[in-house]
């Protein structure tokens, strides 16, 4: 399916969603975020997405002047880091502000919320704003959680 172009005038709720729309791309962008750059494979060894999908999600992000590829030839085999770029930084405080209302929403509905979540979200404005939550799902700020593999996932 092709990538929309936007040359007619477009609502800018359909372009945000079109920048980040895909199932994994705000997953992505966080983990880039708190990581500072993430790696092809080891990306593929934590989330539980499928290597075509990070590579088709990964590609649009890059076309949307989200993410950047950066390759370091100096290594062999090179070094292949996916970074923010300054656009995509500037999302995340908007990102930030959906991940708090989808928690807050999801725990007053009684929808379940995957641990893992918890663990890449313990900075200090995650935990003010969703302390309670944390806690009342078992989940310490102050004590240091592994994420799950997906190959560990129930």
């Amino acid at each position: 399916m092709p990538r929309e172009r936007f040359q007619e005038p477009t609502n800018p709720y359909h372009y945000i969603l079109h920048c980040i729309g895909g199932k994994w791309k705000m997953t992505i962008l966080h983990e880039i975020y708190t990581y500072g750059k993430i790696h092809f494979n080891q990306t593929l060894k934590v989330l539980p997405v499928s290597e075509k999908v990070l590579s088709q999600q990964l590609k649009e992000l890059i076309e949307d002047g989200l993410v950047q590829r950066v390759v370091d030839s100096s290594t062999f085999p090179p070094t292949i880091d996916y970074m923010l770029t300054v656009e995509g930084a500037r999302l995340l405080p908007a990102l930030d502000i959906l991940y708090v209302w989808s928690i807050r929403q999801m725990a007053a509905k009684g929808i379940p919320i995957d641990a893992d979540n918890f663990v890449v979200h313990k900075s200090e404005k995650y935990v003010e704003a969703l302390r309670d939550i944390m806690e009342a799902n078992s989940f310490w700020p102050d004590t240091d959680h592994v994420r799950c593999p997906k190959s560990k996932r129930p």
